[in-house]
């Protein structure tokens, strides 16, 4: 089911022995558009100490009470190395984080999660270290951007600027992000359309600038994004065929 990152933020979290935290943010990898960590504030339990989760320890919410199920005890999550800035995430941190809870690098494979699209593939790896993308030099320099930090970049048609990011659509399934919800208001008051990352050429995170090909005539007539309506195939189905772009499915 598709979701926005927004609706989440601020869940409860459990632990298999209690409560620990809240949902801050989230961590994503530009390259598979995919979320690779929540991050926890654990408020007072660890003072001013925020942690990761991964999404191979997330289970069913509970959306009713905003409750979040992490198959984790409180001494696994304030064993995992904590979070010490808001900077991008590095490849170094993530290889230290894996180690230390003992899940196998999702990196250097062709699924997204390693062995399949989801998280719970990852869990198929066999071994958690000395995977050869360890020593690829590009691999090494990955970085996770925070879903905080991206939203309010600005997005560029091909021709002109069209409004900011306001939040992001989240399969809950994979944990693929599948659109950039994009809020038109400096040009189109009270619109907001839908962009999939694969309409998205490049990022310029100097100046926190998002751009695309599409013409801000297209987006113009595009069909509208309801945030208050969930988003169905039906809806998918339109506006993939309006850009006569080929669908993810």
């Amino acid at each position: 089911m598709l979701r926005a990152l927004h609706q989440i933020k601020d869940y409860k979290l459990l632990a298999r022995d209690d409560e620990f935290g809240r949902v801050l943010d989230f961590l994503f990898d530009e390259p598979h558009w995919t979320v690779r960590y929540m991050v926890a504030d654990t408020g007072r339990w660890l003072p001013k100490r925020k942690v990761l989760v991964s999404p191979v320890s997330l289970r069913e919410p509970d959306w009713a009470t905003h409750r979040f199920p992490v198959a984790m005890t409180r001494e696994q999550i304030e064993a995992a190395p904590p979070l010490e800035s808001d900077a991008p995430v590095s490849r170094q941190y993530e290889i230290e984080w894996h180690d230390t809870v003992g899940y196998p690098y999702y990196w250097g494979f062709s699924y997204p999660w390693a062995y399949g699209p989801t998280p719970w593939d990852l869990m198929k790896a066999d071994q958690v270290r000395g995977h050869p993308a360890e020593e690829d030099p590009l691999e090494q320099g990955r970085v996770l951007r925070s879903v905080e930090e991206v939203c309010n970049y600005r997005i560029r048609a091909n021709d002109t600027e069209i409004g900011h990011v306001e939040d992001f659509i989240l399969d809950d399934e994979t944990w693929a992000i599948r659109y950039i919800v994009v809020d038109t208001r400096n040009w189109l008051p009270g619109r907001k359309v839908l962009v999939a990352p694969g309409w998205i050429n490049a990022i310029d995170w100097a100046s926190s600038t998002m751009e695309t090909a599409l013409s801000s005539e297209a987006i113009k007539s595009s069909p509208e994004f309801d945030p208050h309506a969930p988003i169905n195939r039906d809806y998918e189905r339109r506006l993939y065929d309006y850009y006569g772009r080929p669908t993810y499915w």
